[in-house]
């Protein structure tokens, strides 16, 4: 039986159970939130979730397993078999994983999560400013497409970026009006655990 650890809460938890939605895939959910029984740093030294456990393979990193999962069920529409193609998905997911989680980190945690580490307010501004900027980016790209992030196709670069789109609009602040974002979003709206797992309330 396929394994995930993690809270629904956390924004890299929610990529890989949108994606096991899509998938429509079995899987049982632990915590590991220090209360469970799971020693979460014996499977991951750096003691972050999601944590991905099937038999005796464990695998971390949020977009390492949404790569894995979309792999092992053959689904060439959301990781592509043609270099050119799958590097475009995987360009998309590599930056929202670094440039764009590196932008929101303090405006997130100032402005939802009310972190006592977190109370510059030039800084959340800062923070903030970045995060727009690179989500007008997001924009023009998909102003390009007119569809989705990598292109015509709904793909895993979707996925990952609804999410992080999700908690941008859920925090408050000073934000430009983005059309195609917007739009793009409205178009994720029908997929198999977006209300579940995204547009759910939880930033």
């Amino acid at each position: 039986m396929l394994e995930i650890l993690g809270k629904s809460t956390s924004i890299n938890v929610r990529k890989v159970l949108w994606l096991c939605a899509e998938l429509r895939l079995d899987y049982q959910q632990g915590h590991a939130d220090g209360s469970a029984p799971t020693d979460l740093a014996a499977l991951n030294p750096n003691a972050q979730v999601p944590v991905l456990r099937e038999g005796h393979f464990v695998l971390w990193e949020s977009n390492s397993i949404c790569r894995y999962l979309a792999a092992r069920e053959q689904r060439h529409d959301l990781l592509p078999e043609a270099p050119q193609a799958r590097a475009r998905v995987e360009q998309w997911m590599d930056w929202q994983a670094t440039e764009l989680n590196t932008a929101w980190r303090y405006a997130f945690m100032a402005g939802v999560r009310r972190h006592p580490d977190y109370t510059d307010a030039g800084a959340a501004a800062a923070s903030l400013a970045q995060w727009n900027r690179l989500m007008t980016l997001l924009d023009q790209q998909l102003a390009r497409t007119g569809a989705h992030v990598a292109g015509a196709d709904f793909t895993l670069a979707d996925i990952v970026l609804g999410l992080s789109t999700q908690r941008w609009r859920a925090t408050p602040g000073d934000k430009p009006v983005l059309p195609a974002v917007q739009a793009w979003f409205e178009r994720l709206r029908p997929r198999p655990g977006f209300a579940r797992h995204v547009d759910n309330g939880v930033p």
